[in-house]
């Protein structure tokens, strides 16, 4: 038929697409994920746990001690409610009404230093030779060198006691860091030959075949690779020697003098005319000089790792 226009069949309706499938997790992307988060939790709850009592000590150091009695339990207080009177009294001399805690820490300070000092110089020649050189009873000592360590300080106490006693040392700081020494060096000496024996033996033959001596070898070889160790062994006697309670009460009680913060610490805890303020700020100063040390030292022992490595 003429003139009759042919129509065009309409498109075919496209049928609707369906819903993209729900994403599932693999079960290594789900335990990374659920370790994440358990990550967060476990540092930020033993943050808390760990640096909560040092900020409650600080906070009660801080507040007047009737402030604390009214109420104990808050756990923030304003700039304007704070008060150093705790501070100035432990720092301020004995004989000016205070607790004299600027001499204890001095005292301490020059045994602490001391016996680091004198601990690593008796310390790194003994592990270096106990790791390197070779003669009969070798493996006897190390275990010797521990179990030094294993005896109670209460077992040595008194026989320390009369002995110094008699030659005149006791009450003095230089018999107490003696027997600071005595009592931390064999650990030392156990804790850095173990040190000693992870650095590789290649590099002091190499340096031996360039002609260095057995001390320049462990100058320019061994110490340098063994700088991590020696700054961590070094912040364990420090802590030690700074800490410790029993000689000091023994050799030193009789001389206020001569003191160290642990003595002067537990007279304020034992005082019951001394308020808890006092104590907290106590406290708060004895453990200062362990964070600064550590801190000051961090520098050293990170950059010990590579120090002395071979070099292309």
């Amino acid at each position: 038929m003429a003139g009759t226009e042919v129509g065009v069949a309409p498109p075919a309706a496209t049928p609707p697409k369906p819903p993209p499938a729900p994403r599932r997790f693999s079960r290594d992307e789900l335990e990374n994920r659920l370790f994440a988060v358990l990550r967060v939790v476990v540092i930020v709850g033993l943050l808390i746990v760990t640096l909560f009592p040092f900020y409650y000590m600080g906070l009660l150091s801080l507040r007047p001690l009737d402030r604390v009695l009214q109420d104990p339990g808050a756990l923030w207080v304003g700039p304007s409610e704070w008060d150093l009177g705790s501070y100035l009294t432990v720092l301020t001399p004995g004989g000016a009404g205070g607790q004299g805690f600027l001499q204890f820490m001095a005292n301490s300070a020059i045994v602490a230093f001391g016996t680091v000092v004198l601990t690593l110089l008796i310390a790194l020649p003994g592990a270096y030779a106990v790791s390197r050189l070779r003669f009969f009873g070798r493996r006897q000592v190390s275990v010797l060198f521990l179990a030094v360590y294993l005896f109670p300080s209460i077992l040595l106490a008194v026989p320390l006691f009369v002995f110094f006693t008699r030659i005149g040392l006791r009450g003095s700081l230089a018999g107490l860091l003696i027997v600071y020494v005595s009592q931390i060096v064999a650990v030392s000496i156990y804790m850095l030959r173990n040190y000693f024996d992870t650095v590789p033996v290649s590099l002091e033959e190499a340096a031996a075949i360039d002609g260095c001596s057995r001390l320049g070898v462990m100058r320019r070889i061994s110490l340098p690779l063994a700088m991590p160790a020696i700054i961590a062994n070094a912040l364990f006697v420090f802590m030690i020697a700074w800490n410790e309670f029993l000689f000091a009460l023994l050799f030193l009680v009789e001389d206020r003098d001569r003191w160290t913060v642990s003595l002067g610490l537990s007279q304020l805890a034992g005082g019951i005319e001394i308020p808890t303020t006092v104590l907290m700020a106590g406290s708060v100063i004895v453990t200062i000089p362990i964070i600064v040390v550590f801190f000051a030292s961090e520098r050293l022992l990170t950059e010990g790792l590579t120090a002395g490595a071979e070099k292309g």
